[in-house]
């Protein structure tokens, strides 16, 4: 990753994120995560494409998808970034809706000495402060067989997993508020068919009704019934 320049760590790491189920990475939602114009990131891509190593198989109209070297590179700057945001909020203080732009900042020029002196120190935690998975040093993501909050019915109970929306520090705020953040434990009270809202209860606060802007981005373990 050393030859890599920061921009490209971003796209890779962007289309990761937008491949992790398996489909391919339009331009325009690249440009969209990227905040460029669509032409710029076809000729990224198209650059990745057409290294010796490429870096990423682009076809026109198809979109985007990592080669295995793409995303090996992709994990190891969001293994870098994830770290980051934890060693941020365990040893630095920070709160969870602080860390996501200082860890962007850092990820592209930590050395992997430091990376693996920050992963000691917090004791290899396997998930971040928001609760996404961290690769591990062989740069093997964890599994993830958390379910989104939306998916839950009246009765069952369970524990938040991960929030979701990392790089939108006023959502991490009003999670904050709800109490709505990883290790809380809910219980589905009601269940709107018409909007699809749920009313929701976490331990020791009063009952909220949440819609799918936040059910959609907040995932669970089921707990036993």
């Amino acid at each position: 990753m050393d030859t890599l320049t920061p921009s490209i760590q971003d796209y890779l790491k962007h289309i990761f994120a937008l491949t992790e189920n398996k489909q391919s990475a339009t331009t325009n939602a690249l440009a969209e995560r990227l905040n460029v114009a669509p032409a710029s990131v076809t000729g990224m891509v198209q650059k990745l494409a057409a290294l010796e190593q490429p870096l990423v198989i682009y076809r026109k109209h198809q979109g985007v998808t990592l080669t295995p070297a793409g995303q090996r590179a992709a994990l190891e700057v969001i293994r870098h970034h994830r770290l980051l945001e934890s060693w941020l909020v365990h040893s630095l203080g920070y709160t969870w809706d602080e860390v996501h732009e200082e860890a962007c900042r850092l990820e592209h020029v930590i050395s992997e000495d430091l990376e693996a002196r920050i992963a000691v120190a917090l004791g290899n935690p396997s998930r971040d402060p928001h609760g996404d998975p961290i690769p591990d040093a062989d740069l093997v993501m964890p599994g993830d067989e958390t379910l989104p909050l939306s998916s839950l019915r009246p009765g069952q109970r369970a524990t938040v997993s991960r929030v979701n929306n990392d790089e939108d520090s006023n959502f991490l705020r009003h999670m904050t508020n709800l109490g709505l953040t990883p290790g809380a434990q809910l219980t589905v009270v009601d269940y709107s068919p018409f909007d699809n809202n749920l009313m929701v209860q976490v331990s020791g606060m009063p009952p909220v009704v949440l819609g799918l802007a936040v059910t959609y981005k907040v995932f669970v373990e089921l707990l036993p019934d």
